[in-house]
């Protein structure tokens, strides 16, 4: 019987895996199936349970960065989040105070601020993006 509430442990690690997609449970799983091995093998509840903390904290500190590290290298950054860390041209002067400055990047016209309410950058300056804040582009003189 303790058999089958091992496999169940495994089968709710496994769902909530499905539903969270955080690699956070899926190593519990497999504890939980190594425990229901150690239960088939008729070894006590508490070997049992000692075998399924120390498997489920193995697999999360060795596998978990491995899994991170290849799960995320396949993300692109798409739309606006691409524009970080391009180069574009000044084309209207950027004054903070003043509320005023424009910048081209890929083609494309955008509000611009300096990342510095202190610095002014004038047309024809090449920038470079550092972030977003909402439509507008924070960007730095290029070096």
């Amino acid at each position: 019987m303790t058999v089958l509430y091992w496999l169940i442990a495994a089968g709710v690690f496994l769902i909530l895996e499905v539903l969270t997609m955080g690699l956070t449970t899926v190593w519990f799983a497999g504890g939980s199936l190594v425990g229901a091995l150690l239960a088939a093998l008729h070894l006590p509840l508490g070997a049992q349970v000692a075998a399924f903390a120390v498997i489920s904290v193995i697999l999360l500190v060795v596998t978990r960065p491995l899994a991170k590290k290849y799960l995320n290298s396949r993300t692109v950054k798409t739309n606006a989040d691409s524009l970080v860390g391009r180069t574009c041209l000044v084309t209207q002067d950027i004054d903070n105070l003043r509320a005023e400055g424009q910048v081209t990047v890929m083609g494309q016209v955008w509000t611009a601020r300096s990342d510095s309410d202190e610095r002014k950058i004038p047309k024809d300056t090449r920038v470079k993006v550092k972030a977003i804040s909402g439509v507008k582009l924070i960007v730095e003189p290029e070096e």
